[in-house]
């Protein structure tokens, strides 16, 4: 016998149906943003670059620097000067005669020493007196050098150097400064240093009785 159905009572409800799918396509419209992020990245790359190739030649420097510094500096001292002339005319120009003799000493064994620029310039007190460019040449292991120069003419005093000298002649010595400018560069093997640019400070002290002065040693400024 057939079983009999179970009535229901209002409307049937089956599962729910999903609705159809749909694929809504997005539409992204360029704006301002990504030409920013972009030219923001490129910066930061170049940025990045920079600041990488800085350091790179900061750290060789260094290591150039550490490599390269003589172990024994070198030594620079005025052998021999004689101050012929140096009289003072009614009119304050100062006449002068001075000769020099500089001996150089490079105390290493594997360092050279290039000469590319050597300028040498007299000074009385502030004022400039001459100045001569020297022949550049290349300083080898050991070795010991001698540059030789002098200045000749007359120069006009005033003021303090004018006061200075009248002292100075009272006193019976006379001040007399000799300076070398310099380019050099250091060589080891076959690799060389950038150049550099030191002044040399010779100091030198003539009595008034005496054109010579004693051997002085002289200052190394880098």
């Amino acid at each position: 016998m057939p079983e009999k159905q179970p009535q229901l009572n209002g409307a049937y409800y089956g599962p729910a149906i999903p609705p159809p799918t749909t694929h809504q396509k997005h539409y992204h419209r360029p704006g301002r943003g990504s030409g920013c992020g972009c030219c923001c990245c490129l910066f930061t790359f170049l940025l990045k670059i920079i600041l990488s190739i800085i350091v790179i030649v900061a750290l060789a420097a260094l290591i150039v620097w550490l490599i390269f510094r003589p172990i024994n500096p070198i030594k620079f001292h005025v052998t021999e000067a004689q101050l012929t002339q140096f009289n003072l005319t009614s009119n304050n120009n100062l006449q002068y005669n001075l000769s020099v003799n500089i001996t150089i000493r490079n105390p290493n064994k594997k360092i050279g020493v290039y000469y590319d620029r050597i300028e040498a310039r007299a000074y009385y007190e502030d004022t400039r007196l001459d100045s001569k460019m020297l022949t550049p040449f290349y300083q080898g292991h050991k070795t010991t050098s001698v540059l030789s120069t002098s200045f000749e003419g007359q120069q006009l005093l005033l003021n303090e150097d004018l006061q200075d000298f009248n002292q100075e002649k009272t006193s019976g010595t006379y001040s007399v400064d000799v300076k070398l400018h310099l380019k050099i560069r250091f060589k080891l093997g076959k690799v060389k240093t950038p150049k550099l640019k030191p002044v040399i400070k010779c100091e030198l002290k003539f009595p008034a009785d005496s054109a010579l002065t004693t051997a002085t040693k002289c200052k190394v400024d880098f």
